[in-house]
């Protein structure tokens, strides 16, 4: 049996027998692995560019022809392209009768983000699920930069006006392909609701803007790592990356009431894989809560 048709038959397997969670953090372990032996210094923090991710993710680690990806547009901030090459999965999802629009989404794209995140951080997978075959002639597909430290400045804004209105001065903020999704602040003393944490409100905020409760491909940015409660509200909307500035446990050797359960505790519990990503502004994140 040709390479191709094996691994056809392979996925149709997965497919019948295991969770896309599963599948996905198979496809992961993978590429990480590729990683680890084709880079084995971990590249700088800016490292990697849009157009030299997608070279190393199709070209170094699939083996694709260039022919089968050919880009749309490009800047330097992001790149375009259409997926026309052989897909497993795809053929997988037409022999099972399987819409491709509700399996690439939680098999492929967060296996696709941790690679590029292993590059760059910043740099960000996105699919058009209206152009994706066989209900398109190829998928449309980018990699574009995100600027961490703008979204975070949004998110510090949020939580100064918080502080302003009597809060207690947290902020966050929904990304989603560069365009703000859900911008709010605590509102839990103001309008007698616990449960109303910046990232709570956000969090609402984008599933409405989105009109979908998967949020998969936004960062939830937030001036501090989101609580438990915060944490698992990101995991069940399928939030691709959570980004704070400063930790639960400074903040709470700052005063600050807290259950100290990290993010990545509470991810590494979950059914889905959400990256998690500290520091970013810290010392003008900390000063939010001296």
């Amino acid at each position: 049996m040709p390479a191709f048709e094996e691994r056809v038959q392979r996925t149709i397997e997965q497919l019948q027998h295991a969770s896309f969670h599963a599948i996905a953090s198979d496809i992961t372990q993978k590429r990480m692995a590729w990683l680890d032996r084709t880079l084995p210094e971990k590249p700088g923090y800016d490292k990697f560019t849009p157009r030299e991710a997608y070279e190393l993710l199709f070209f170094e680690n699939m083996q694709l022809e260039r022919s089968e990806l050919p880009v749309v547009s490009e800047s330097p901030d992001e790149i375009v392209w259409l997926s026309r090459n052989r897909c497993s999965l795809l053929e997988a999802c037409i022999a099972l009768g399987l819409d491709t629009r509700k399996v690439c989404r939680p098999v492929n794209e967060k296996a696709t983000q941790a690679f590029l995140s292993r590059l760059n951080p910043q740099l960000r997978f996105h699919r058009s699920y209206e152009d994706i075959r066989p209900h398109a002639d190829g998928c449309k597909e980018k990699i574009v930069r995100t600027d961490f430290a703008a979204y975070m400045r949004v998110a510090i804004r949020e939580a100064q006006l918080s502080r302003s209105e009597g809060n207690k001065g947290y902020g966050a903020v929904v990304v989603f392909d560069n365009q703000i999704i859900g911008q709010a602040h605590d509102t839990a003393i103001t309008e007698h609701d616990p449960s109303l944490h910046a990232e709570m409100n956000a969090i609402r905020q984008a599933v409405k803007t989105k009109k979908d409760t998967d949020l998969c491909g936004a960062i939830l940015f937030s001036t501090c790592e989101p609580c438990p409660m915060c944490a698992s509200l990101a995991v069940w909307a399928n939030v691709t990356t959570l980004v704070y500035g400063i930790s639960i446990q400074e903040t709470a050797q700052l005063g600050r009431s807290r259950i100290q359960i990290s993010a990545n505790e509470l991810v590494a519990q979950s059914p889905r894989s959400v990256e998690v990503i500290g520091n970013i502004l810290h010392d003008e994140c900390q000063m939010l809560y001296v």
